[in-house]
């Protein structure tokens, strides 16, 4: 009897300590009892299905590369000889903004406000050009015009994007890929052009002034080793052949694609992740939460290369207008992303109109300026814009004279259309619930703070 007794106490002691386990781990309690063994991995912040990333493989610069990164350190071809590729794209910040300014200062005294955040330098690589659609296969002088593509996507039915149907959104006919916040160029190269000529940002001035700091330049001896002597007087093949350098300086310094976060090192089964860090892992991927994933896509490709954490797509948020923008002095001036003002060869697709790319958010928590008008300082602004955008307007948009709410006040009203509206977590209204609670925000950064390169692994794998 007593040993029955035992064995009850023994038995009810154990399902306590299982009810337990499972109302505070941060599994969902449904997973249980479908897949016990993985979620009891998941609650000790292991991952049960470990694997191993295929990444860029690391050898020593090329001359070329080398050349690449005279170039991206020298301030002398800006017109106030302050200003390198560096300055904007600091390597100590991974190759994003040094501070929480809306828009880069340049020009030739350093007062010119550039008009949109700067990007992070990071994982361009794999980068596809700009399509509408999945980038087409096979031989691309034949593939359709950009126009063409708009016509047919017109006709086309959209996924609704969430963390559960990646594979099936990735084939909308949306705008995808290309370089800058409006892919208007394909190449790194093409992209490197852009600040150097810009007049509120390093504002080289023409080709020819480029050319000329570019032969008075330290290093204008590895010019003629790789290219002959020639090169020096042909302005136009210098500075092509420059940025080509440059280029290839992002390709092969291992710092602009180190895939070297807690996250990667997860992957692979050499870390654990915090409580905290696993729900907001949870939240991330959870249609009816955050539901980031949609977008923010955090799962190895089939041949094993990490996760960008972007589909590349490009999505009108309808973020609020930054007053600290000083092109927004001008109430007639709205950024419309692809549709202008800086390309054109989109202008009449109205249907794009605010539509900015989805960057990745590996080392986002080390960033102080947010989307593409640099609107928000925190990953905290950032999740309240997801959350209230549509339940509570009031939380996010100016109000009027009049006290009413300005809604989507940085698109002209005839473009609202565009904005996301049923996508989660937009599909929610006003006076609903919002997705997130403040704690599950505060997971969610949590896990967000895992993507950040340099972490060193003390869990080995068991692989």
């Amino acid at each position: 009897m007593r040993v029955l007794t035992s064995l009850f106490f023994l038995c009810a002691l154990g399902a306590c300590v299982a009810v337990l386990l499972i109302t505070r781990s941060p599994v969902p309690a449904g997973d249980w009892f479908t897949n016990p063994v993985a979620s009891f991995e998941l609650a000790r912040g292991e991952n049960p299905h470990p694997v191993h990333l295929v990444r860029p493989p690391v050898a020593p610069l090329s001359a070329m590369a080398q050349l690449g990164k005279q170039v991206f350190y020298d301030a002398s071809l800006s017109s106030s000889g302050r200003l390198s590729c560096a300055s904007c794209h600091s390597p100590r910040h991974f190759y994003g903004p040094p501070t929480d300014a809306p828009a880069v200062m340049g020009g030739p005294d350093l007062t010119s406000q550039g008009v949109r955040a700067v990007p992070s330098l990071m994982y361009l690589i794999t980068q596809p050009n700009f399509s509408i659609g999945p980038d087409p296969a096979g031989d691309n002088d034949t593939a359709p015009v950009l126009p063409q593509l708009a016509a047919k996507a017109t006709n086309s039915v959209r996924v609704t994007k969430t963390a559960q149907s990646t594979a099936q959104s990735a084939g909308n006919m949306v705008p995808q890929g290309g370089l800058f916040w409006d892919g208007r160029v394909d190449t790194l190269q093409q992209q490197a052009m852009g600040p150097l000529l810009s007049p509120f940002e390093m504002d080289g001035g023409s080709i020819a002034h480029v050319a000329a700091k570019l032969q008075a330049a330290p290093y204008a001896g590895q010019f003629t080793a790789l290219f002959g002597a020639g090169i020096l007087h042909e302005p136009g093949m210098l500075v092509s052949e420059a940025m080509f350098a440059l280029a290839r300086y992002q390709v092969e310094e291992r710092s602009f694609h180190p895939f070297t976060s807690k996250y990667d090192a997860w992957l692979e089964g050499q870390a654990r992740l915090t409580p905290a860090q696993m729900r907001g892992y949870i939240l991330f991927n959870d249609p009816a939460k955050g539901d980031c994933a949609a977008c923010h896509l955090d799962q190895p490709s089939p041949d094993g290369q990490p996760p960008l954490f972007t589909d590349h797509q490009y999505e009108a948020l309808g973020v609020p207008r930054n007053p600290a923008l000083k092109v927004n002095q001008n109430p007639a001036y709205f950024d419309e992303g692809i549709c202008g003002p800086y390309r054109n060869d989109l202008a009449q697709e109205t249907q794009y109109c605010g539509m900015f790319l989805t960057p990745t958010l590996r080392n986002v928590a080390t960033r102080e300026v947010f989307f593409h008008n640099g609107v928000y300082h925190s990953l905290a602004d950032v999740l309240d814009f997801y959350d209230f955008r549509d339940t509570e307007p009031g939380r996010i948009y100016p109000k009027s004279a009049s006290g009413k709410v300005e809604t989507f006040d940085d698109l002209p009203r005839k473009f609202w259309k565009n904005i996301d509206v049923s996508d989660p977590p937009f599909d929610r209204h006003a006076g609903d619930p919002p997705a997130l609670t403040p704690a599950e925000e505060q997971d969610i950064i949590a896990f967000l703070k895992t993507l950040t390169d340099g972490y060193k692994p003390a869990v080995k794998s068991r692989g």
